[in-house]
């Protein structure tokens, strides 16, 4: 594992324990996308099938069952515990063309025709467009909490590192993996609006607030 990896490894852990420390101390899910959750939940448990089949590092298990348990939680804190606190009214993206449009192309560009393998393809599709209910969200709110911020930075930055993590590997190892990159290339691309207002306004103290 290189610096590059570890880095973003950890600003994804990081993203996780933010939203959770919003959730918790505040009491409320305000300003977090359902649907975004669930798909990242959906991007867990459909990639990390191989649990129990494939041993790769204590560190790849341990990181495997975190992130499938945390993104459960973190649906279950939604739509039960905090359930009050959410406003299904302004969480309105159209999911199902994303998982749709996934698994339709999961079928067609993939390496290997076989369960295990079209279902991680598919989790690396749905993942470069799960943040698209949170993103359409923000465009309806027009502003969002500075913790809310935070997550969605830490998040984007996991992405973009894994881009410069690809980058290394390519050169130093030769690793060539076209599914993973083009999908990651748009996952970060996706962020780069917010990435602007981030660095202009949160940054620098100001609320987060779209431009009229």
């Amino acid at each position: 594992m290189n610096l590059f990896r570890l880095i973003a490894d950890l600003m994804h852990l990081a993203s996780i324990f933010i939203l959770l420390l919003k959730m918790q101390k505040t009491r409320s899910v305000a300003g977090i996308s359902f649907k975004t959750q669930a798909l990242y939940a959906a991007v867990f448990l459909t990639r990390y099938l191989d649990l129990f089949t494939r041993f790769v590092s204590l560190y790849n298990t341990v990181m495997k069952i975190f992130f499938i348990a945390t993104s459960l939680y973190i649906v279950y804190l939604m739509k039960i515990k905090f359930k009050a606190t959410n406003d299904p009214r302004l969480d309105t993206f159209q999911v199902q063309y994303v998982v749709g449009g996934c698994a339709l192309l999961a079928l067609v560009a993939n390496y290997e025709f076989t369960v295990q393998e079209i279902l991680w393809t598919f989790s690396v599709y749905l993942e470069a467009l799960a943040i698209l209910p949170q993103l359409f969200m923000l465009t309806k709110t027009g502003e969002a909490e500075v913790i809310t911020t935070h997550y969605l930075f830490a998040l984007g930055a996991y992405r973009a590192l894994y881009l410069v993590n690809w980058i290394y590997r390519y050169f130093a190892e030769g690793h060539v993996d076209w599914i993973v990159w083009i999908a990651g290339t748009v996952q970060t691309g996706l962020y780069c609006d917010f990435f602007f207002i981030y660095f202009t306004k949160v940054l620098k103290g100001a609320k987060f607030e779209l431009p009229q």
